[in-house]
């Protein structure tokens, strides 16, 4: 059953690039705003909306903790839109991607965020749900709302086994 463990490995940039943009004020600030008074780290995701009905929304999120090793029994995508997640305190937080195979999730990865990472899925990427690993963590969530169906849940036959 080894070939159904995953090990989640440190989130970055490039290893996240398939799948969306990591979101994090890193390296030099773009410019800075409020007279000085602010660095600001400009145009770090794009919000994606695919579809002329949706628009993009901004919620909180309220996630309850996880333990690992973790059993991942399902994935999720967003057709119509991108979903970002940003965390309101500090605590890491699992993320979970896979790649997709003819409408189907393939081998999932995870990640474990830093202090002050967040993600911004792109539209259609099979993915986790929110996972804090700590305690009970908020997050800002940025995605798509509106009418028409944009979740596609996938039940794997066999879970996948995560693993720190």
């Amino acid at each position: 059953m080894t070939d159904r463990i995953i090990r989640a490995v440190p989130l970055t940039a490039e290893a996240f690039a398939p799948f969306g943009e990591v979101i994090e004020a890193r390296g030099e600030p773009s410019f800075q705003i409020n007279q000085g008074m602010c660095d600001r780290f400009h145009d770090l995701a794009r919000v994606d909306v695919t579809d002329e009905e949706g628009a993009p929304g901004i919620s909180i999120g309220l996630g309850r903790p996880y333990a690992l090793p973790l059993q991942l029994h399902m994935v999720e995508c967003h057709p119509k839109g991108s979903q970002a997640f940003v965390p309101l305190a500090g605590d890491p937080f699992l993320v979970v991607v896979a790649p997709d195979e003819s409408g189907l999730p393939g081998r999932p990865s995870a990640f474990v965020t830093s202090p002050g990472q967040g993600v911004n899925y792109h539209a259609g990427t099979w993915h986790g749900v929110l996972t804090p690993l700590v305690r009970p963590q908020a997050f800002l969530i940025v995605d798509r709302v509106g009418p028409g169906t944009n979740l596609a849940e996938h039940v794997y036959d066999e879970p996948w086994t995560i693993t720190a």
